[in-house]
């Protein structure tokens, strides 16, 4: 399904990485890890600034078919009347400038082929919103209105861009082990979630195998939210 494709993963190492970089191994593309590779078959990128990543791929491998913009920031629980203005900038920084200045240095190579995609793995978090989670939510609020816009953007060149937006999503980066070992706190996210379970890796990462596809050349601008029916 994605024979011959350029694909990069960032953060690959945190969140849906590792299983992303897998399933797309699996069918066959050439999996990019930034950040480390989690997967033999896979190569590392190990470049820190954005524009240094896209540069580094295009000088090893000619091309970038596919980005994925697997970004991961904790969730910093503070209301608003005690939460650090910093810590919100860190949050922006993370989830949104950093994907944004990446996507900014590899719209142009992906305009000159007159082809691309771009998945960015966000949160549906800002769905619904989340008390005393207000900066995270609002940075992947940030990062859900920057699909949208830039959908606009580059339809015309034919780059395809979208979200996939997780919660309750088994990983180590939000629902450590000792987490989902705490059976009350598992009994309490378990009432929350209408599919009464947690979403596995994999199920995220096949649906971003289907945005990377030639099947997704028409579907752009969307944020589909990945979270068991609370969202």
């Amino acid at each position: 399904m994605l024979n011959d494709q350029v694909i990069v993963v960032t953060n690959a190492e945190h969140f849906v990485g590792p299983a992303t970089a897998a399933v797309l191994t699996g069918y066959g593309a050439t999996v990019v890890c930034h950040g480390g590779a989690p997967a033999s078959e896979t190569v590392g990128a190990k470049s820190t600034e954005p524009e240094a990543l896209v540069d580094q791929v295009i000088a090893e491998h000619g091309r970038i078919d596919t980005l994925i913009c697997n970004d991961a920031y904790p969730a910093v629980r503070a209301p608003v009347d005690e939460a650090d203005p910093a810590e919100m900038r860190r949050a922006l920084d993370a989830l949104v400038e950093w994907p944004y200045r990446l996507i900014g240095r590899a719209v142009p190579h992906m305009k000159s082929a007159r082809a691309g995609r771009i998945i960015m793995v966000t949160s549906a978090a800002p769905l619904r919103g989340l008390a005393n989670y207000s900066m995270y939510a609002t940075a992947r609020g940030a990062a859900n209105a920057l699909v949208k816009s830039l959908s606009l953007e580059l339809a015309p060149f034919n780059i395809q861009i979208n979200a996939i937006a997780p919660n309750y999503i088994e990983n180590p980066t939000y629902f450590p082990p000792e987490l989902l070992a705490n059976e009350t706190a598992m009994a309490k996210m378990l009432a929350n979630i209408p599919a009464k379970r947690l979403g596995k890796p994999d199920e995220v990462a096949e649906t971003i195998a289907f945005f990377a596809s030639d099947k997704c050349g028409f579907i752009t601008g969307h944020v589909v939210p990945i979270a068991g029916g609370w969202a």
